[in-house]
């Protein structure tokens, strides 16, 4: 991202998966720096990577045109105890955390509920990512339980 770019708010929604209400609400609240010209405000790439700590992905992927593929995977573990929900919690959110050079985010959710000794783990990201997650998920089930 270069630091001479600026971008509308509905620009920065699309680059960082956000409603453009929520970049306004941001731009209103002082979190995000914005100039406005005319009737719309216009950020600045480097307080749009500053709110993100710099884990903005490049503009040139999102406006390249090429298509979008995002997914959205549900996997629920039933019969395990806290311990092992508690390492492999641990596993998939460090492996979640640790995608050196992409460029795409990934959200990983795990709720565990301790009646029932089953645990639910909801990932959003690239087709890959998502898919060697689960399978992060499949091998450490099928290996410790």
């Amino acid at each position: 991202m270069t630091d001479s770019a600026l971008y509308s708010t509905e620009e920065v929604a699309e680059m960082l998966g956000l409603h453009v209400r929520t970049v306004r609400g941001y731009v209103r609240d002082g979190r995000l720096p914005a100039v406005r010209i005319g009737k719309q405000y216009r950020i600045a790439a480097a307080d749009v990577d500053s709110l993100t700590e710099g884990r903005t992905p490049a503009p040139a992927a999102a406006a390249s045109g090429s298509p979008r593929v995002e997914v959205t995977a549900v996997v629920q573990v039933d019969g395990i105890d806290r311990v092992a929900m508690s390492r492999l919690s641990t596993l998939v959110t460090s492996a979640a955390a640790t995608r050196p050079g992409r460029g795409a985010r990934l959200h990983l959710e795990t709720l565990y509920d301790e009646q029932r000794n089953s645990a639910k783990f909801v990932a959003i990201g690239s087709a890959d990512d998502t898919a060697t997650l689960v399978g992060l998920i499949g091998s450490f089930t099928e290996s410790e339980l």
